[in-house]
């Protein structure tokens, strides 16, 4: 049977692609502990110190805390997506919280304390809806507090309950977004 090139074509185009791979997975291999020469330290000079920032402390989690958040914002997107958002939590007691969330073309949210009775506190404030399955969560995400909505279709109006997201506080100067 004589030798065809095209029926060959296929290998002769995935062969260099197989051998980037195969490349490319070893490339984030290292050597056992113990094979070859140790790393050499790099040796910097004071001046070459002191122009580098010096490195960030490794983060651990979130320190277990009640949580403290006062906001009184509003917000907007580009898309036209907007609300306000009254809160008060101390020690992980919700004093205060009243949410308005409006989406163009879809609806709009309406959320009031009055509506909910308080079911957790640590590690993540809950809010579940006196008469309705809306629950409320709320909990520290950095400098952050996140606001977040679930089953909340009784509290809305339209389709709008299908792009609720988030309402994320900031717990130091109560701006949210």
């Amino acid at each position: 049977m004589p030798w065809k090139p095209h029926r060959y074509l296929f290998l002769r185009l995935a062969m260099p692609g197989a051998a980037c791979l195969l490349v490319a997975g070893c490339a984030g291999l290292e050597k056992p502990a113990g094979s070859g020469s140790q790393p050499t330290p790099v040796v910097t000079s004071p001046a070459q110190r002191a122009e580098r920032p010096a490195p960030r402390a490794r983060r651990g989690p979130i320190p277990l805390r009640p949580l403290n958040v006062r906001s009184d914002c509003a917000f907007k997107d580009e898309t036209g997506y907007n609300g306000a958002m009254k809160l008060r939590v101390a020690a992980g007691l919700v004093q205060e919280f009243e949410a308005t969330v409006n989406h163009p073309k879809h609806g709009t949210c309406r959320f009031a304390l009055r509506d909910f009775r308080q079911t957790k506190d640590m590690p993540n404030v809950e809010l579940q809806g006196e008469r309705r399955r809306c629950t409320v969560r709320m909990w520290e995400q950095g400098r952050q507090v996140a606001v977040a909505f679930s089953a909340c279709k009784t509290m809305c109006s339209g389709d709008v309950v299908d792009y609720l997201w988030p309402i994320l506080a900031d717990a130091y100067n109560g701006s949210c977004g």
